[in-house]
């Protein structure tokens, strides 16, 4: 069996298809300009294919695979086609139909933007806002600061400025009574408040001493109750110490003791003779003294 695309070149089929274009209508093309049609049918149906077109050119320029050439040809088209648009729809509300250029028509066009501060009228559509020399139009630069001197800050400078006038304000001062009033309730509740917690940190504080001091007395009681017990039941269980030779007191024990070691270093340090000199020297002084 024969394939399609070998039936499609048949000598038949293509006998076929010369007959049925010659049976066609020949295509009417579009008027050159939107003057020279005068019926209202017509026109709409111009518009209708030209907003057709600008559809398939706006979906065609979105590819950015075209090139360059390509895209800056079809963003030209497109806006031609705009143009074009425009003067059909002017027509149209020439022959009585309706008046598309209240927002309808301008769907399409809104995928373009036009370059600030440039022509308004022409529009950059998908990639052509990409192309080189393009993109940078579209870089938003940041507004130049412009300092103003002392000059022109104090030309709008007035009383009101100062405050010079915030007295005469009735408002204001209406303003400023509520808010008092409000401040000082809260500040005597605070005050209030804080008493009050004082007030009770103090007793708290007052009744722990209290129990404090009445448990100290409790046990200094029993203390002295174990004590006096204690002190009792020795005495009853150990005998009494009495001395019968008389006992030197702290002080003779100190000198007695001091005396010694006195007598221990001169021996260590001294010569037999200056110790011999020292006690006549001493027994000299007594004697002088009265004393033995």
């Amino acid at each position: 069996m024969a394939r399609n695309e070998e039936k499609s070149q048949s000598m038949l089929n293509r006998f076929l298809q010369l007959k049925q274009e010659e049976r066609k209508k020949p295509r009417e093309r579009r008027p050159w300009s939107a003057n020279d049609c005068n019926s209202l049918p017509d026109a709409e149906r111009w518009r209708s294919s030209i907003l057709r077109d600008i559809g398939r050119k706006v979906t065609e320029i979105q590819n950015s695979a075209l090139g360059e050439y390509r895209i800056r040809e079809l963003n030209d088209h497109i806006n031609r086609l705009i143009r074009e648009k425009g003067h059909w729809e002017k027509r149209i509300l020439e022959l009585g139909g309706a008046n598309y250029s209240a927002g309808q028509s301008k769907l399409l066009e809104s995928d373009g933007l036009t370059v600030p501060g440039g022509n308004k009228e022409y529009k950059y559509f998908g990639e052509a806002r990409n192309l080189p020399g393009v993109k940078e139009l579209f870089r938003e630069s940041a507004p130049a600061v412009v300092k103003k001197t002392r000059q022109e800050l104090s030309k709008n400078i007035d009383p009101d400025y100062y405050g010079f006038r915030d007295d005469d304000d009735y408002l204001l001062q209406q303003e400023e009574t509520s808010a008092e009033a409000q401040a000082i309730a809260k500040g005597v509740e605070d005050w209030k408040r804080k008493r009050e917690e004082t007030a009770k940190d103090q007793q708290s504080l007052l009744n722990k001493r209290r129990k404090a001091d009445s448990g100290k007395e409790d046990e200094e009681e029993d203390e002295l109750y174990v004590r006096d017990e204690g002190e009792d039941s020795d005495d009853a269980a150990e005998p009494k110490f009495v001395s019968h030779v008389p006992l030197p007191s702290e002080e003779e024990l100190k000198k007695m003791l001091l005396q010694k070691k006195k007598e221990e270093l001169m021996k260590t340090y001294a010569s037999t003779t200056l110790v011999s000199s020292l006690a006549e020297g001493e027994q000299e002084v007594k004697v002088l003294l009265g004393k033995k």
